[in-house]
């Protein structure tokens, strides 16, 4: 027969610390109160958020995302680089959302983990509230999960989703893409968040030393630092280039690299073609390549190589598109044009 304990038991004892939690919650208010915007009515520490859509718009349309930041997560674990997987966390929703013309409005995270260490979790939440000022959007709320026995000692799973609006009129869809548009790229920080299975697979099979200076970076970064640079938020800079140029498609270049993720915004019947040499390819993604020996096809099927989010325009408005976005403080390349799609063909090819 089972008997009861010899002493009394508690939540902590079982691994779950409230004082944690609330000590957690008290750190995260100031960072998230540095986002805060317009239509914010209630955040963090409340059972739910509210934000009030925005007035004077005609007909204002919601558009959400959600993601997480995938294996470059063990990367954080293993070489304490907790500071920036929560830019990743956010970027990685807000620039979907962003693809059909949404401003950014609200973010909130979900943060799981075995053992909730305060100080780790409060860097993570930090590079968040970062992520969510690049986007001009509030951090408005979210959850904080301490699960003993679900994760191994050190080790944590995110979790983000995003709230943006767009004016009905105003989405882009991509449906007036046709021939003799022009694809234009926005330039990458590095892998952001994406393939890095592929990375520490390379990395492992190399017998590379994160720690080492990674001799194609000029700031002397090491190999760890340049891939953890976070990903990069388009957010700011894509929604100032609308308001003076009509962008007919977006993509922004996550799982599935350029090949498999320019084809989602185009119509039936058209491709785009890009030009490999055509853009600045950041160093690490060179010796990515060298290291693991990997195929030319399977690079642009895993990697965004250097393009983190592809604008499609009319040919007309190309140049004074690239020049905007170079007013912004954006590296904008011409990669590309849309062509004929012929029978059988995919709707993305990277050629020579």
């Amino acid at each position: 027969m089972p008997s009861p304990t010899p002493t009394p038991l508690t939540y902590a004892a079982a691994g779950v610390s409230i004082d944690a939690g609330d000590a957690l919650v008290e750190r995260i208010k100031p960072l998230a109160a540095r986002t805060m915007i317009p239509g914010v009515l209630a955040g963090i520490g409340g059972f739910g958020a509210l934000f009030e859509v925005p007035k004077g718009m005609h007909e204002p349309v919601l558009v959400s995302g959600t993601d997480g930041v995938g294996t470059k997560l063990k990367l954080a674990f293993s070489l304490d680089g907790h500071d920036t997987v929560g830019q990743d966390l956010v970027a990685m929703s807000v620039n979907d959302i962003l693809v059909q013309g949404a401003r950014p409005l609200f973010f909130l995270d979900y943060f799981a983990c075995g053992h909730l260490d305060v100080a780790v979790a409060e860097r993570v939440v930090g590079g968040i509230a970062r992520g969510c000022e690049l986007a001009g959007c509030a951090l408005i709320g979210g959850e904080t999960a301490e699960m003993p026995g679900m994760y191994p000692a050190g080790e944590y799973d995110l979790a983000g989703f995003a709230v943006g609006v767009v004016e009905k009129a105003a989405i882009i869809d991509g449906k007036t893409i046709t021939p003799g548009d022009v694809v234009l790229g926005l330039a990458s920080s590095g892998p952001h968040s994406n393939g890095y299975s592929l990375v520490r697979r390379i990395v492992e099979a190399a017998g590379a030393d994160y720690q080492a200076p990674f001799a194609g970076d000029a700031q002397g970064r090491t190999l760890a630092q340049t891939l953890l640079e976070p990903t990069r938020i388009y957010c700011k800079q894509v929604l100032a280039v609308l308001e003076h140029v009509p962008i007919k498609g977006l993509a922004h270049i996550t799982g599935g690299g350029l090949v498999e993720n320019v084809p989602r915004v185009l119509p039936d019947g058209v491709a785009a073609v890009l030009g490999r040499n055509s853009w600045p390819r950041p160093a690490i993604f060179d010796w990515l390549q060298q290291m693991g020996r990997v195929a030319d096809d399977e690079m642009h099927r895993v990697f965004n190589c250097g393009i983190g989010m592809v604008i499609i325009v009319a040919a007309d408005d190309a140049q004074r598109t690239v020049a905007a976005f170079a007013a912004q403080g954006e590296t904008c390349s011409v990669i590309g044009r849309i062509e004929p799609r012929a029978a059988g063909a995919p709707p993305c090819l990277v050629a020579a």
